[in-house]
């Protein structure tokens, strides 16, 4: 690699890096088939070696989900290039699946929150009759701003891989509800729009 350009360098740094030695590692799509080695193809992140553990602790249904087929499946989604560096898109349970595309929270957060009047952005997946899901953004303006939907629907245009990522509802909030350690509260977000209690300002 010591020939690469600096932008390739830099990209590389961005990832997780490679797998641990003594570990086996695959990433499978939805169908169970390992995803190509060519960075752009996502799928969960499964491993297994001398150290993963093989079940969950008197817990055998859990065990059966996740340690099915003698693989620990991480619940992560990444990539996985032609040198064997991964990159992380999301968690398996906050992607958004709409038209049976999937559409990684995470970048969609993070274009968002590129904008210079938003502190904070949380993606969640809702029901839609038609698509499945749709992305649904949950905002926090940042400190003596306002910002609004046809704003930031207008600022991602040219920045999603497809226009179909744009959320088609934003929902502008005072403060998004956090885990204990700070994370965005995705599964309190969830139940506040089943209740119906999820509104803009």
């Amino acid at each position: 690699m010591k020939d690469w350009p600096a932008e390739k360098l830099y990209d590389l740094k961005t990832s997780i890096g490679i797998i641990a030695m003594g570990l086996e590692m695959k990433i499978v799509n939805d169908s169970g088939q390992e995803v190509k080695m060519d960075g752009k193809e996502w799928g969960e992140i499964c491993l297994r070696g001398p150290w993963i553990a093989n079940e969950y602790y008197k817990d055998p249904e859990r065990s059966r989900e996740t340690f099915g087929d003698g693989w620990y499946h991480t619940g992560d989604v990444g990539t996985i290039d032609e040198e064997g560096y991964v990159r992380l898109v999301d968690r398996k349970k906050d992607l958004v699946k709409s038209a049976g595309e999937w559409i990684s929270s995470v970048d969609l957060e993070n274009l968002i929150m590129a904008h210079p009047k938003v502190m904070e952005a949380a993606i969640i997946g809702v029901p839609h009759p038609k698509w499945q899901e749709r992305p649904l953004a949950c905002v926090v303006a940042s400190p003596g701003q306002s910002v609004n939907a046809d704003e930031l629907k207008d600022f991602l245009k040219d920045k999603v891989k497809a226009s179909w990522w744009i959320p088609d509802e934003f929902i502008i909030l005072p403060e998004l509800p956090k885990t204990s350690v700070g994370k965005f509260n995705k599964r309190e977000l969830r139940r506040l729009y089943a209740e119906g209690q999820l509104k803009s300002l």
